[in-house]
């Protein structure tokens, strides 16, 4: 099915879809980017140099010397998500667009700060920002692209583009809310699965939440159908965040693009880890917890060894964190799928959501 094929209305609560109306994925995620790429590249050549040029080398269309590099970055997940919204409304397409562009901002701006916070070296097979052209120029860069974010939105020309600043604005306000809260967890001996689906919420499902309702919100959408799609972005959210953080211990450096056992070598309190620091019973689980424990108490912390990441990923299987996190982000999965039923919505649009999420599940599943 091409991403252009002409929709038939599918009816509400029957949003199904058998093997002949699968979804090609990454050929409906590689033309929404293609129709985001100008209006990308127009957005970051406002700013000013450096800032351009490392931003242009953040997303991957220059290399470290400043040439052209023919690369693209990310997934393009939250800017096709948006889009996507904005046909479930029969939003234009050049409001479309602006709501797609400033969640791409956004999102780049809390990677860009998320890395140099985090001290991550790779992203996407590459030195990260701030490893290639130095932190202060990474923090600048991060800023540059969330103040880009909301220029973008308010010059959709809309009449409820104040309507979808406030959605965009919301949403980088729990970011920085999720980011702050994860940085403290790590200071901390213990941290409860509430806590953590918390911050995931914050800082990957309010994201997603706004990236699937944004496009409707520009076209005047009614609450009703905001607060379903924003649900379903929610949720797929969370299905989101506990994919990526198995992938964060137990992902393929070649395709996740990330040292192995990455979340492991920053002793991230991800879902897996808090999941299996919660078993009271374990002899595996009291080992993982005072592990846990005595990093919080540390200043400053050793490189771990990678027989001790090792054992710390072989901890946290044996205890039942693997299987937690897969379990929970296929009930997430489920649910985002089913608050969509509560909506009418043009046929392929339904499908294209649902194909959406079942790829991003499928990265573990």
């Amino acid at each position: 099915m091409s991403p252009g094929q002409q929709s038939t209305t599918h009816p509400r609560g029957n949003l199904s879809y058998d093997q002949r109306d699968r979804v090609d994925v990454p050929a409906l995620l590689e033309y929404r980017r293609t129709r985001c790429a100008a209006g990308l590249l127009d957005a970051v050549d406002r700013l000013a140099g450096p800032l351009d040029a490392a931003t242009a080398y953040h997303f991957g269309w220059l290399d470290v010397l400043g040439r052209p590099s023919g690369n693209t970055s990310g997934k393009a997940l939250r800017p096709a998500l948006a889009l996507l919204s904005a046909e479930v409304t029969g939003t234009g397409d050049s409001l479309a667009l602006h709501g797609a562009i400033a969640l791409e901002l956004l999102h780049n701006f809390s990677l860009v700060h998320d890395d140099l916070m985090d001290g991550d070296e790779q992203r996407r097979h590459r030195d990260t920002v701030w490893k290639t052209h130095g932190s202060e120029v990474a923090i600048l860069v991060g800023d540059g692209l969330l103040s880009l974010a909301m220029e973008v939105i308010l010059e959709a020309g809309s009449p409820h583009s104040h309507r979808a600043a406030r959605t965009l604005t919301a949403a980088a306000r729990s970011l920085i809310d999720g980011q702050a809260r994860d940085l403290s967890y790590e200071r901390r001996e213990s941290v409860t699965i509430a806590e953590c689906l918390q911050m995931a919420g914050e800082k990957t499902g309010a994201l997603l939440g706004c990236s699937a309702s944004i496009g409707a919100v520009l076209g005047g959408t009614d609450d009703r159908v905001r607060q379903a799609l924003w649900e379903y972005g929610y949720h797929r959210g969370l299905s989101f965040q506990a994919v990526d953080d198995l992938l964060g211990i137990w992902g393929d450096p070649l395709v996740t693009g990330k040292q192995r056992w990455g979340d492991l070598r920053q002793r991230k309190k991800s879902l897996p880890v808090v999941a299996a620091a919660a078993s009271e019973e374990s002899t595996a689980g009291k080992r993982l917890r005072q592990l846990l424990a005595d990093d919080a108490r540390q200043e400053s912390h050793a490189e771990l060894t990678e027989e001790e990441m090792a054992m710390r990923a072989a901890l946290i299987e044996e205890v039942g964190g693997r299987a937690w996190a897969l379990q929970e982000a296929r009930r997430r999965h489920r649910t985002g799928t089913q608050v969509l039923e509560s909506i009418s919505m043009p046929g392929t649009v339904g499908r294209q959501f649902i194909g959406l999420s079942d790829f991003v599940f499928a990265r573990v599943a």
